[in-house]
């Protein structure tokens, strides 16, 4: 088969790439382009655990086809923190302890930054309904759910 060429924005840098045609954005992702923070959990949109945003929408970047992400913005794991710095969201899972084994930590932390820049100051009710795609297997969801609460209140300024 031929490989197709693909021009995409990802994580606010043009890229280019190569990709069979059946190949999924994940397989890009992790294996063309080395962006291996995004993870596969189940490979069939289940579980979240590959979460991207792809146009400012949340998305399963395994039922994604690669050449699909062509003109499309991209935003992964690896776009969210600064150079320097953890983003609030990143910092507030680190210090309510909402990830052990990592692998859905990065699904969720995109879930929960789509959120956020959706509903600024969801209440736990919204929260765990978005969250909802994502499944972790460790450490339960509560503390998942502080998480998120405390960074929108600190991405709004206000005291968590």
């Amino acid at each position: 088969m031929t490989k197709q060429h693909v021009l995409t924005t990802i994580n606010g840098e043009q890229t280019e790439f190569l990709c069979e045609p059946q190949q999924s954005l994940l397989g890009a992702l992790r294996e063309d382009l080395g962006l291996t923070g995004t993870k596969e959990g189940c490979g069939t949109g289940d579980c979240g655990a590959c979460s991207v945003i792809v146009n400012g929408r949340l998305t399963c970047a395994c039922l994604v086809l690669a050449v699909e992400a062509d003109g499309q913005q991209i935003e992964t794991i690896e776009g969210v923190a600064e150079p320097q710095a953890l983003h609030p969201i990143q910092q507030q899972f680190l210090e309510h302890a909402a990830l052990q084994c990592g692998i859905c930590t990065p699904g969720l932390i995109m879930a929960t930054k789509a959120l956020l820049e959706k509903n600024p100051d969801p209440s736990e009710h919204e929260i765990r309904y978005w969250l909802s795609g994502n499944l972790c297997r460790c450490t339960g969801y509560d503390k998942i759910v502080r998480a998120v609460l405390a960074a929108a209140a600190q991405l709004r300024g206000a005291e968590a």
